[in-house]
């Protein structure tokens, strides 16, 4: 990956205040270009410019820090769904809490519920479970705090959800070039 590239690591990305304990994350990731990709054997999706939101669960070796480190680099090798998402979006956040209930089904019911989040592909990221994705799409960066209190609002017995910003580019210069994009005529996906 070339230096300064969508996907290159911050040089603070590995300075996330990340523990070894059992959790669930949020990564929010960011295109600004159109993708088609092939998802392992779930099939293609057609990658938008804007904002996706993949919900995950850590409660292997390691935990939330070992999870979350995984997607920070670009996989050569794609193990998760995500990953294939991940070799051409840039991410932006990670949102995570510590617990030892998982929560991961949770979150993908808020997400699903939140104002203009879209399924971009049904089945992705919850191939194990009865959820209809994990992977969310947001033409706008969703908002963490606003995440937050609806999770609060909804699990009164939730642990405390951290955000933890990773991209380069303030939130907002990326939210104006995808608007510039749709505003200049950048092709739609078959989803809505």
């Amino acid at each position: 990956m070339e230096e300064g590239g969508q996907n290159a690591i911050p040089a603070n990305a590995f300075d996330l205040k990340l523990c070894h304990h059992p959790g669930t994350y949020v990564l929010v990731l960011v295109s600004t270009v159109q993708h088609i990709l092939q998802v392992g054997k779930l099939g293609e999706l057609i990658l938008m410019p804007g904002f996706y939101v993949y919900v995950g669960s850590a409660f292997g070796p390691g935990g939330v820090r070992a999870r979350v480190s995984h997607h920070i680099k670009v996989p050569d090798h794609p193990r998760w769904h995500v990953d294939y998402v991940r070799a051409t979006a840039g991410l932006e956040e990670v949102w995570y809490t510590y617990d030892s209930v998982s929560r991961e089904h949770q979150w993908a019911g808020v997400f699903a519920q939140m104002k203009g989040a879209l399924i971009p592909f049904h089945g992705f990221g919850s191939s194990d479970c009865h959820c209809q994705s994990h992977l969310f799409y947001f033409r706008s960066m969703p908002s963490g705090k606003s995440f937050r209190r609806k999770v609060r609002a909804k699990f009164c017995d939730h642990s405390a959800v951290i955000i933890e910003r990773i991209g380069s580019a303030p939130v907002g210069s990326v939210d104006r070039r995808l608007k510039e994009q749709r505003l200049s005529g950048s092709k739609r996906g078959q989803w809505k």
